[in-house]
C-alpha cells in the first residue's frame, strides 16, 4: 500500500478546489499554493497513479492537450474560454449519438467542446 504524501493530498485538494477539467500547468500552479516544493515530475507521477486508481480521467482537448477531471460525474461536455483559457463543464448532453453517426457506424462515445467567452470574461 502506498503512503499518502503531502503532494498527493495537495493534488486531491486542487481538484476539490477547482472541480473542473485542469491541465498540468494549472494543477502545478494551484498545488504549489499548498505545497511550495511540488514539482512537475511529482504532478505527472501522481496524476498517472490517480488515473490508474480510477479517481481521475484524462480528456483529450483539441487545442490544450490532455486535461484531467474527477470521475463519477454524469455525462457532460466542455466549454473552453478563449480569453482566460480555462475549461468548464457543461451539464448534460444534447446530442443523440445514434442519429449523429451515419448509417452503419457504431458510436462508442463522444466528446464535445464548445469555444467562446465565459461569463467572467464577458463583463
Amino acid at each position: 500500500m502506498k503512503r499518502k504524501t503531502s503532494q498527493r493530498a495537495a493534488l486531491e485538494n486542487v481538484f476539490d478546489k477547482e472541480d473542473r477539467p485542469l491541465c498540468v500547468e494549472e494543477i502545478l500552479k494551484t498545488g504549489r499554493e499548498m505545497v511550495e516544493t511540488l514539482n512537475q515530475a511529482t504532478v505527472y507521477r501522481n496524476l498517472k497513479a490517480m488515473v490508474e486508481k480510477g479517481a481521475l480521467i484524462q480528456i483529450s482537448h483539441p487545442m490544450l492537450g490532455t486535461l484531467y477531471e474527477r470521475t463519477g460525474k454524469e455525462h457532460h461536455h466542455h466549454f473552453h474560454c478563449r480569453k482566460c483559457d480555462r475549461v468548464f463543464e457543461l451539464p448534460g448532453c444534447g446530442l443523440d449519438s445514434k442519429k449523429a453517426a451515419p448509417k452503419g457506424y457504431v458510436t462508442e462515445g463522444h466528446e464535445i467542446f464548445l469555444f467562446g467567452v465565459c461569463p467572467s470574461c464577458n463583463d
